[in-house]
């Protein structure tokens, strides 16, 4: 082995007696360092991207959210809140009712989403770490109900923290017939607001946060709820703390985690990023043919060589072995300048910001990366299982012909 590798090693670095064969080999080390270092800048990309939606749901969304199976509210059991209170893994949980409606603030209109909390709500959520403007405050000193708005929300209807005009919420009466007059079937509240949220633009741009009994008076319901929203208790184990909580909500209730709550979102992400790899990675199978070219000329160039060391008793698994490391050489010289160059462009990326997101982005201007140990070892598996291949049939078709050939000439 460390012959056939030693002379692999001589005809990959010396020159060639036809120039063509040096100017292949170079495109094929630079085409195999452009394919792996586009693999792990985009690899690298997307966990960066997962890491910024992940923090995104982190505020917006609980760590547990329990809902009905069927219907959309329900009726929660004061038995079954103890059990869930006292559930394996459970630190805290809140109740929730939310419904759309049409939002009014002096002349401007807009239809959002009321979503009526329990007062300890900023205990689930980490929703009163993303304030733009104000406080996450549902409930004053004096008992009064507060509203806090998401960002989108506050710039459609032109609102601030003025205290001078209130917002108006509309919902449509659940019990009222149709009359002549439109008006007189809706239910209409008033309420100031007492702070500006800032998360994401959908989300801000969609919800509108209440005390849950101001929104029950809202919406004509007494206890009901939409879902119970729960945070477990620091270095709980999730899939344990799920199953304790099934077992204390009994059947009828779905229980899920974040990424049951935006399954489809992050089934997306990953089919993206599964499709890009695959895509890179065939640009990479047609970057090697470059190898199967170079390793061509070579082993026509080199059948002096082959008779002289079959002559000294070189088998043929040798000489194959010879050009299958060149072939592979190539691969290696090109994966590692890929991968070093894709760290340091990353690396670029994270301290400098060098490409910008299209749009603003109250979150960041520049496209987030995070880079992945276990990414750089499946990258680097990869290309060089592609440039293993790449090299083998040449090596295997033309160095049994050229053996054949030798043959018959010895006779």
């Amino acid at each position: 082995m460390k012959l056939s590798l030693y002379i692999a090693k001589r005809y990959l670095f010396a020159k060639k007696s036809r120039n063509a064969i040096n100017v292949i080999s170079a495109i094929s080390v630079a085409g195999v360092t452009v394919g792996t270092m586009a693999l792990i800048t985009i690899l690298s990309v997307f966990n960066g991207l997962e890491e910024m939606v992940r923090s995104i749901f982190s505020t917006s969304d609980p760590q547990v959210k329990i809902t009905p199976v069927t219907g959309k509210v329900f009726t929660p059991d004061s038995l079954k809140l103890q059990r869930l209170a006292a559930a394996g893994g459970v630190e805290v949980f809140a109740l929730s009712l939310e419904e759309n409606a049409l939002l009014r603030y002096e002349e401007q209109q807009y239809i959002a989403t009321v979503k009526g909390v329990s007062l300890n709500y900023a205990e689930v959520s980490d929703l009163d770490t993303a304030m733009w403007d104000g406080d996450f405050i549902l409930q004053g000193e004096n008992g009064r109900p507060y509203a806090v708005a998401g960002l989108g929300v506050a710039n459609y209807l032109g609102m601030r923290l003025n205290f001078v005009s209130p917002l108006a919420i509309y919902i449509p009466d659940r019990k009222a017939k149709i009359r002549a007059m439109p008006d007189n079937e809706f239910t209409r509240k008033y309420i100031f607001l007492s702070g500006i949220f800032a998360v994401e633009q959908e989300f801000d741009s969609k919800y509108v946060f209440l005390p849950i009994d101001f929104a029950r008076e809202l919406l004509g319901y007494t206890e009901e709820v939409s879902a119970i929203e729960v945070r477990l208790k620091p270095g709980a184990d999730e899939k344990k703390a799920q199953k304790a909580i099934r077992e204390a909500m009994g059947d009828g209730f779905l229980v899920q985690n974040r990424y049951e709550q935006q399954e489809i979102f992050y089934k997306v992400m990953k089919a993206e990023r599964l499709a890009i790899f695959v895509i890179l990675s065939f640009i990479l199978v047609i970057a090697s043919f470059n190898i199967i070219g170079s390793l061509t000329m070579l082993i026509i160039e080199k059948e002096r060589d082959i008779s002289i060391l079959r002559s000294l008793g070189a088998d043929k698994r040798l000489i194959k072995r010879i050009f299958i490391y060149e072939g592979w050489m190539i691969s290696f010289i090109g994966t590692l300048l890929g991968l070093l160059l894709g760290f340091i462009l990353c690396a670029a990326q994270q301290h400098f910001g060098i490409v910008k997101l299209a749009g603003d982005s109250l979150l960041i201007d520049a496209y987030p990366v995070r880079m992945n140990l276990a990414d750089f070892f499946m990258v680097a598996a990869t290309v060089l299982a592609i440039g293993y291949a790449a090299a083998w049939y040449p090596v295997h078709y033309l160095s049994r012909r050229q053996l054949k050939d030798n043959e018959k000439v010895n006779k």
